[in-house]
């Protein structure tokens, strides 16, 4: 297990590659792949993702506000990790475009998406495009994350530390302030490739 120290020179590289400022220099950035080039792939990509697609997960978008404004990605890798203190985490790719910006701004708010969002998370899906562009928002109580329209649920944090996983980065958020706007609303899930509803 990492300890504290270890924790804390993860997060330091992370946002220093990202352009946030600390007080040392950057660390060499990790090699994107889990396994060197002369091992073999434990599994077949294809296979890995037609199993694991059996999971079905929840769907929110991932929010952050930087010099350049607000910013976001659909994120079906969010889950509760502590309640004391309350952390939780999230998933993104080392290639993402956003999170740097979400490192910078050191902060994020996590939209949790309803049964009828799934035009909202393919618009934050998109790589590149203008994310925000006709999307209302309001600023998240603690962080000034944006908080999207008609979303069920938000959790507004801070980055309390940033993990290596393979190809892709564990973020863990200290929950700052959240709230549900819609109690009884069905979320929206994913399963198997396409979006689906809760049926009980």
């Amino acid at each position: 297990m990492m300890g504290h120290a270890g924790m804390a020179a993860t997060a330091v590289r992370y946002l220093r590659s990202a352009g946030a400022p600390t007080a040392v220099e950057p660390l060499p950035r990790p090699a994107l792949r889990a396994v060197r080039d002369d091992e073999r792939m434990p599994v077949d990509p294809g296979g890995f993702r037609r199993v694991l697609g059996h999971f079905a997960t929840g769907v929110t978008i991932v929010t952050a506000l930087d010099e350049g404004g607000p910013t976001g990605f659909a994120c079906q890798s969010f889950s509760s990790l502590s309640l004391d203190p309350p952390l939780v985490v999230f998933m993104v790719a080392r290639t993402s475009t956003t999170w740097p910006r979400i490192a910078r701004a050191g902060r994020f708010c996590v939209n949790i998406l309803g049964a009828g969002q799934a035009e909202l998370c393919r618009a934050f899906a998109v790589s590149g495009a203008d994310k925000f562009a006709g999307v209302p928002w309001t600023p998240a109580p603690t962080t000034g994350s944006p908080r999207l329209p008609d979303a069920p649920a938000w959790v507004d944090c801070t980055i309390a530390a940033v993990h290596p996983g393979g190809d892709h980065l564990l973020v863990v958020g200290r929950v700052e302030s959240l709230g549900a706007t819609d109690e009884e609303g069905e979320p929206l899930l994913f399963h198997r490739g396409r979006f689906g509803r809760f049926e009980s």
